[in-house]
């Protein structure tokens, strides 16, 4: 193993994981000198002797060594298990440090904690970085998206190293720039995720709708989905599906229907929901696509009331090709309202939390290396540049004549999957908060008379002015 206790290494790297050591491999390829600690120590053997052999990568047994090998001010990454890992292992780098030192949490933190930390260890004078990276092991390891958020002092300790290593666009530009401060860089990449459940169960849908619905064969469900890797839809989610559709098992069926059909989460879709609560904005999308894998997990369940609970016996009997292509602008409009949705939460959380966020440029950040790349970010970043204080994406002119096109083949896609008995919460969903957004008039007037009813909870007149409360006796005696 090689070892240096010279002030040599550029950044330090705890946690030897699959994505750890790909970063540590990709700074090592733009010039960067990485020292690697391990809790279990046989790891960073293992990692100097496979993938890091022949590299300029220095090991080392412990943060004693770790330290002492960085250069001042000393720039140390943690890519550990989110939550309490993260606060045990600066607990331990604290007395290893010195002021103007910076740590920089690469995992799936939560935002609120890095806002904690950052305020903590900025009293204590040592900078903080809460960094989203979003690409998974093939990103970290040619060129993740990065949204580094925190003390804004420790940006130009690591703006270099963290752009070279990031992913870039056709035209060179780097997918990582500053995000905000405190918590900002993990709240855009709690986002980023929320957005991303929301675009793979709106795949997932149609992909039952066809299957289900249609009885489409894998190989055509594969040719259809490479077509929609085009134009509108071209994404790294709808290209990775299309080669999972024609990916065959050792006995040459389909792998995808030998998968259990549980889905697993990590969290972060979850904490984007809670989050839109706690901001009163209807996330609806992201929330459906959240609890359809909570739906998905209840497979015993499931399995028993199948023959139990009864639907409809119809089988589809229209035109196949028209429902693909009804269906193919669903899906694009309900992957604008994703987009939509989440780009709404990130302007309250700028609100919310004083943040100052470019959400144009947040877009941007996504446009390479991460798992919701896809062809229309760039379409977001005009609509923000056309009108800085935009509400919604939906009113925006492109987003729109967009919406004008699919509404109608979107509405038939669902009422058709309505009347086969296939669920589609994320569809439906989308369409349901664009009806509710569209509607100048809401329902929401009866909701307040019932809670004026019960509760006095007064309410506002449409033939007076806002903010004048009124309360009316109900049951007279």
């Amino acid at each position: 193993m090689r070892t240096n206790s010279e002030k040599t290494a550029d950044i330090g790297l705890i946690g030897l994981a699959v994505m750890g050591q790909n970063l540590v491999l990709n700074m090592n390829d733009h010039g960067y000198t990485v020292a690697v600690y391990n809790r279990t120590l046989a790891k960073v053997d293992e990692f100097l002797d496979g993938p890091a052999r022949g590299t300029r990568v220095v090991g080392v047994h412990s943060l004693e060594a770790l330290t002492a090998a960085l250069k001042r001010p000393r720039r140390v990454m943690l890519m550990v298990k989110a939550g309490k890992p993260v606060d045990d292992f600066i607990d331990l780098l604290l007395p290893r440090l010195e002021p103007g030192d910076l740590i920089i949490d690469g995992g799936n933190s939560q935002f609120t904690d890095t806002s904690r930390r950052t305020k903590n260890l900025e009293a204590k004078g040592i900078l903080y970085i809460g960094t989203g990276i979003s690409g998974g092991e093939e990103g970290a390891r040619h060129g993740p998206s990065i949204m580094p958020g925190g003390n804004p002092k420790a940006w130009p300790l690591v703006k270099d190293l963290l752009r070279a290593i990031a992913a870039k666009t056709p035209a060179g530009a780097p997918c990582c720039d500053w995000v905000g401060e405190e918590g900002a860089g993990h709240y855009v990449k709690m986002i980023h995720n929320g957005i991303e459940y929301g675009d793979m169960q709106i795949i997932a849908e149609a992909y039952h709708l066809m299957r289900d619905g249609l009885r489409l064969t894998h190989e055509e469900m594969h040719r259809i989905f490479g077509r929609w890797n085009t134009g509108d839809l071209q994404s790294y989610l709808i290209e990775i599906t299309r080669d999972i559709m024609a990916f065959p098992d050792a006995d040459g069926r389909p792998l995808v229907e030998r998968i259990l059909d549980s889905a697993g989460q990590k969290g972060t879709g979850k904490w984007t929901g809670i989050n839109s609560l706690d901001l009163g904005i209807p996330v609806t999308l992201i929330t459906e696509a959240v609890y359809a894998r909570c739906l998905s997990a209840l497979k015993d369940e499931r399995v028993a009331a199948s023959p139990v609970l009864g639907g409809p016996r119809t089988k589809f009997r229209g035109n196949p090709k028209a429902l693909v292509t009804d269906l193919r602008s669903a899906v694009l409009a309900a992957k604008i309202v994703s987009y939509a949705q989440g780009f709404m939460l990130l302007r309250a959380a700028e609100r919310e939390y004083r943040w100052n966020l470019d959400l144009g440029q947040i877009a941007l950040l996504w446009r390479a290396g991460c798992i919701i790349r896809s062809a229309f970010l760039e379409r977001i970043k005009d609509a923000f540049a056309r009108k800085a204080g935009l509400p919604n994406l939906l009113v925006d002119g492109y987003f729109r004549g967009i919406i004008k096109k699919c509404q109608g083949p979107w509405r038939r896609a669902v009422c058709e999957a309505v009347r086969l008995g296939i669920p589609t919460p994320t569809l439906s969903a989308a369409l349901c908060f664009y009806d509710g957004y569209r509607s100048a008039r809401l329902p929401a007037n009866l909701i307040q008379a019932q809670r004026d009813y019960f509760g006095a909870h007064t309410y506002e007149r449409v033939d007076r002015p806002r903010g004048e409360f009124y309360h009316t006796q109900w049951v007279k005696d």
